[in-house]
This record gives C-alpha cells, structure tokens and sequence, in this order.
C-alpha cells in the first residue's frame, strides 16, 4: 500500500529563497554565542597534556586571587551527575569530571569561570595539574589492539564459493584518515537555572535529545528543561552529540546560581566534539568473464575512544548496492587513548563507499570493462539484495545514464594515462552510491488564524539546510497561502517533539508531521461546517485549502472562507498536531528505502610536480521530492565540496607518541577552498517516493558519497597509479 499523495507543487519544488536569509545577512539571527544575560560569567575549559594515566593534583588556589575569577571546577568539586540512558546512533553521552581518570590528550579536567572571556582564558592558562602519566594505547605499528564490534556482520550466500567460482578476482585494502568536522561556526553554550529549571541556550542539532539528557544527569524532569536553538551555524554531525562542554556549562550554572557561558575555541573543536573516526577496509571481489559480480567480502576496522562508542556504518550500504548472491560484511572496531568519534556527514558510508567504488574500477580494469557498464551489469534494481523487499523507489541506473550523457562519458578513452593537454594528464572517474532513507519521528503544530495566515511549530533545528524554507513552502501548499503568510519557527524543546537534524530524515520526517497536523487540521475545520454548508458531511481527504477558504477537492466552486469557518463557533483559531505516520502502519517496512546517486569527475594532473586539479564534475541524485530545487541543488553543491575535502586535503593528524592534535587550526587543516572547487554540475532524476505522503527520501549526506572514489577513480585513469589511502597526496602521484 503506497501513501496518499498530497497536494504540493504550487510552492513545494520552487527554487525561492531563504525565508530567514535576510536575518542571517543583516545579523539578526540569534545564535548561542550572541546570547547575553544579566549576570552572565564566561568559563572556558581546561584540556589534559597527557592522552592516559591520572589527574594526582590540582592546585586552583592561587587562580581564585586572580581579577575577575569566580569560580574552579574540577573533578573534585563538580557535581556528581547521573549516568544518561539515552543512546543516539550508539553514541552514548560521556559524563564529564567524575574522577581523576584521564582517557585521551585534550580531555576536559578542569572548568574556570570568571566575570570576563578574557579573564577566564588566562586563568585557565595558569592553572597547574600534576599526572600520573601512563603509556597511551595510540596503535602504534605492532601495539596490541583490542576489537570490538561496531555494526552487525551481515552474509549472504557463500562467499568462498563466490570467490572460487570468479573469472576474474581483486582484493586491497583502503584507508581514510580522520577527518574533523569543524562547521563555521564555533560550539557553545549558555546555561541558567530559575530553581531546579534550567534553560539552555545551545548549537545541538538535537534539541529534545538534550533535553533528555539533560534533564536525566541533573535528576530534573524533562518539563523542567529548555533547550532553544533557533539559528546554528552548520553541524556536518558535531551538533549531534551532547558533548561535555553544554553538561559543565549547566553544571557551573546551577553551582553558582547565575548565567554561565562556554564558547569553544577552533583548536577545541578539534578536540572536544568529535570527529570522522580513522578506517580501514579489506574488500574482495569477483566477477564472471560477463562483469556479473559472484562475490562481495568487505571488512572494515575503524579506531574509537576509551569511553566513546565506534559509530560503525561503514559497511551499511555493501549489502544494498550490488545484485550479488554472496555478500559477506565484517566491521570492528578498536578503543584506544583517542578523541570521542562522532557521524561526520554520510557516517561510515562515505568511508565505505571510498573502499568498494575503488575496488569497483579495479575490477573493471581487469575485466577490461567500462566502469559504467559494470556497475550498470550489477546495480540491484527490482528488489534490495539483501532483504528482499521491493525498493521503495530507485532510480540508481537512471543516475548513471543521465550523469553520463551531461558528462560526456562516451567519448572518454579507456585507457589510462592515454589522456593528454600538453604536459597535464587527464582522467576521467565515476562512482555509484546509495545511502538510507532515514526518517524519524517528528511532530508539528498548525495553526491557521481568521486573518488568512498560519504558524507552524516543531523542536526540530536548522544546521543551514534549509529547513526553515522547505517547511514553510510544505504548509504554504497545503493551506493554500503564500509562503509569507506562514510564520515557521523552530529550535525550541517546548515545542512539539522533533528530531534532530541529521542522516537526511528531518525534511522527510517534519514535512509528513506538518502534511499530517494539516491533515488534521482540516479535519477540525470541517467538524465547524453547519448542515447547510456544502461542505457538511466530507472527509478531511475530500478537501482542501485554497486561497484562505476550505474547498471541496473535486469541485472548488463549493467552498467555506476559514475566517466564516471560524467566526461561525467564535474562535479565531484553530490548531492540530501532527506525526510522521507511516502508510498503513508497517507498510513502509515492507520495503527498502534508499537515495542513490552517480558522480564523474575529471582531473588534471601535472606529472612534474604532482598537482592535481579537480577540473570537472558531474553529480546525478534520485532524492525522491525535491522541495526546493534552489536550496538541494545547495546541498548537493556543499556535499560536492565536502567529496573534494575528503579526497584530497582532510587529515587530522595524531602525534604517534602523545595523542596529540598535531594540526588543530585552520592554519594547518587543509580543506577544499574556492581555488579547489570547480564548476559542478547538478542533476536530479526518479520521482517522488511513493511510501512517504511528502516522497522525499533525502540528500544532504548521499550528496557526499561517491566524490571521493570518482575522483580517486579519475587520478587511476589519468596516471595509471592507483590510490588506495585518503587523502591522495602529492607522493602517490609523482611519476
């Protein structure tokens, strides 16, 4: 059973603009580090200089005398909090400053608090912590290392007969580094207390889930905290978390009794909210003379923290992509005296991806095969391999077709190294790839008022994907208004419950909240229809909303003004709440939902000194509905720009023997630049998806998987070198 479709396409699929870009370009956007209260203090964390071993004294004393001091916390003297029960993707909060266990370099062990920013930075600075320093488990080469699992192994079929069974065979091992999140705008906080209420002002992209775990390790009830996140300035997964820093800035609040503010440094965010775990993949593949695949084998090892769980993933989308009868998937991973990991954007598939895609063309360099024909030979179409369910829609070969024929792909020399511009090699690459159609449950509140406008409300947060817009353009359809007749607003935990912004599911998830509250809505407005309205009797599907009046759908002449409506039971109105509601209950689990995309890339390489120039991209999307063409079109831009970061600048890099962040600023970590990005051109195909009333699936994280391996795919194709480590650097391409 597919879902009932709605009316959207007035405003749902226009590229307009930002609802809230004017306040973001004149300043008026409230972030967290905007806010300011009477009586505020600033406190500013203090990080361990060892990675393992034990915090033996803290001598504060002397940092009380200093101007301006307040307050030193430590874990000798903060609170002792609650053990948290909520788990996100596996990632359970760490409950900071318990005891004098120190688990990596950088770990927060002391909290100063002053009446100035400045005041508290230089205190910190002074402040003197002994340890009792410990050999770090960093894994080394040779360093024993513990194993755990991460994700679930998966296997189907044999994949040793597979293997036996194959024409032709490869296997390699891949690797990506970390990478570091690091979104423009720097984490913080401000937290006050009014009694056992405590009110935060914070860059989540969760604001129920803090909550949550707020309200659990200070023992409050969940009525008694606020979480208010209007305006965030981007995410890429280090929002997800409830790191330690919002739970010491509450801490202090309620110690001392007044505002606390704890803005992190740039060097911090490298340290303190997590990043893109360090992966490496073994993949085995084999094929028939034909190209058909008779084996896929991908294991894959990611490195996590002592207290902080793997976020695993990286073998989620090996099963799914390919029609192949013997898939086998292992992923562990290993805790050692490192940072907290966290989902970067597209967790574990972007790694993954990179692995199989990589192994892809070199099996198709064996075969003597077109990459394209390969994987056009094997993308799973009718039904997910793995489960067996029907997709809930897939346009994966309409993707590769349509993303070759802009590119150009027919004409490209198969070869490699055959490609010339004077002294610059050419190569050309491409990549398919898949990622699941997340969708949580959200909630929304519609409310439609007697002088022709409407509000909408949800909990749910903006990282700068546009939400605010898309939203606004979902209601404006269903209640037959102009967009500026709607008045969104979010990033409130006293709103109804969302969640968070993350894995592609918010705009899938709240837009079918608000089709369901409209729903409703209706609904309520019909039951004020008297027996002599033409409307009497009429189900709220029968309906619809045009032009501040409530129609008949199937003849629009017969209709009611919602003001008459209204006026008629003496209100002047009416809201109803709404969910993400599944089709006939189950339905949607009795198939497989996924975005699936294709990626070309062509590069020139310089052979003399190594420089690699990404000259040209093409990047095809089945996305399902497009709510915005001008906002994903965005998205798949800034993903594009993530792909090229991942390939060949990102690396966060770990001293050996310390633990330490070697290159924590900006000056140091490289990332794709304007100079680096070149003219990428955007497409999307397939049709809404026909499981979801809104048929979105989501693009923000599909929109980076794929760009690497085309890439590095493109470097094989222009050298003849293969790359099998991220980033592919200047040595991998020397001649």
């Amino acid at each position: 059973m597919t879902a009932t479709q709605p009316d959207l396409g007035t405003w749902v699929g226009k590229g307009i603009d930002r609802v809230e870009g004017p306040h973001k370009v004149t300043g008026t956007a409230p972030y967290a580090s905007d806010v300011t209260l009477p009586g505020m203090l600033h406190a500013v964390v203090v990080t361990s200089t060892i990675a393992a071993g034990s915090i033996v004294k803290i001598d504060s004393s002397a940092l009380l005398t200093l101007p301006g001091v307040r307050a030193v916390f430590t874990h000798e003297n903060f609170p002792r909090l609650n053990t948290p029960t909520q788990v996100l993707f596996g990632e359970a909060p760490v409950v900071p400053m318990q005891d004098a266990r120190i688990a990596f370099h950088g770990q927060e062990v002391a909290l100063v608090v002053a009446d100035t920013p400045q005041e508290a930075t230089e205190a910190a600075r002074l402040l003197e912590i002994t340890y009792a320093a410990e050999p770090p488990l960093l894994d080394p080469a040779g360093q024993r290392r513990e194993t755990l699992p991460s994700s679930p192994d998966t296997s189907r079929g044999d994949t040793d007969a597979g293997w036996a069974a194959a024409d032709v065979r490869v296997g390699a091992t891949y690797r990506t580094p970390e990478n570091t999140n690091n979104p423009l705008g720097l984490m913080g906080c401000v937290a006050v207390w009014d009694g056992d209420h405590l009110e935060i002002h914070d860059s989540t992209q969760g604001t129920i889930a803090l909550r949550t775990i707020l309200a659990g390790m200070f023992g409050v009830p969940e009525s008694g905290v606020r979480v208010r996140v209007p305006y965030l300035g981007g995410g890429f997964g280090a929002g997800l978390n409830q790191w330690p820093y919002k739970i010491l800035a509450a801490g202090a609040a309620r110690e001392l009794g007044v505002p606390v503010k704890l803005m992190l440094t740039r060097p911090q965010m490298f340290r303190l909210v997590g990043h893109r775990p360090n992966s490496e993949h073994q993949v085995r593949l084999g094929a028939a003379r034909d190209g058909g695949l008779t084996m896929i084998e991908h294991r894959a090892t990611s490195l996590s923290s002592m207290d902080f769980p793997a976020v695993g993933l990286l073998t989620s989308g090996t099963p799914h992509l390919y029609d192949c009868a013997n898939v086998a998937t292992v992923e562990r991973t290993v805790r050692l005296n490192r940072r907290y990991p966290t989902s970067m954007r597209a967790p574990g598939e972007a790694e993954g991806n990179w692995a199989v895609e990589t192994a892809m063309d070199e099996l198709a360099h064996e075969l003597g095969m077109d990459p394209l024909d390969l994987r056009l030979r094997n993308l799973a179409t009718e039904r997910d391999p793995a489960t067996g369910k029907p997709w809930s829609s897939n346009a994966v070969i309409e993707c590769c077709r349509v993303g070759a024929e802009l590119f150009g792909w027919s004409r490209r020399d198969p070869r490699p190294a055959s490609t010339r511009e004077g002294d610059l090699l050419i190569g050309q690459g491409m990549a398919a790839c898949g990622f699941f159609a997340y969708m949580p449950m959200s909630q929304a509140r519609v409310t439609i008022y007697a002088d022709g406008t409407a509000a909408v409300r949800s909990a749910a947060t903006d990282i700068g994907t546009g939400t605010y817009t898309i939203i606004t353009q979902v209601a404006a359809d269903l209640l037959g208004l102009h967009p500026q007749q709607v008045d969104f607003q979010l990033g409130d935990s006293d709103m109804p419950a969302s969640a968070h912004s993350g894995g592609s599911g918010l705009a899938s998830s709240l837009s079918n909240a608000v089709i369901d509250a409209v729903s409703h809505l209706r609904g309520e407005l019909l039951a004020l229809a008297g027996p002599d309205s033409p409307l009497h009797g009429l189900a709220p599907d029968d309906v619809v909303c045009r032009d501040g009046a409530l129609c008949r759908r199937d003849d629009p002449s017969a209709r009611e003004p919602i003001a008459d409506l209204l006026a008629g039971s003496g209100l002047v109105e009416l809201a109803a709440d709404g969910r993400l509601r599944p089709p006939e209950g189950a339905a949607r689990d009795m198939v497989h939902a996924a975005a699936y995309g294709a990626r070309f890339v062509e590069v020139a390489i310089d052979p003399m000194i190594g420089r690699l120039r990404v000259r040209r991209v093409v990047t095809v999307t089945d996305g399902g509905r497009i709510l915005n063409k001008k906002l994903a079109r965005s998205q798949i831009l800034g993903a594009t720009v993530g792909g090229i970061g991942q390939a060949l600048f990102e690396d966060t890099l770990t001293d050996p023997g310390t633990g330490r962040v070697a290159n924590g600023t900006f000056g140091d970590y490289l990332v794709a630049v304007n100079a680096d990005v070149p003219d990428v051109e955007v497409a999307f195909v397939g049709e809404p998806d026909r499981y979801t009333p809104s048929g979105t699936k989501g693009i923000g994280e599909i929109g980076l998987v794929g760009v690497a391996a085309a890439i590095g795919n493109a470097v094989f194709h222009a050298t003849g070198r293969r790359a099998r480590d991220l980033p592919i650097t200047v040595d991998q391409l020397m001649m």
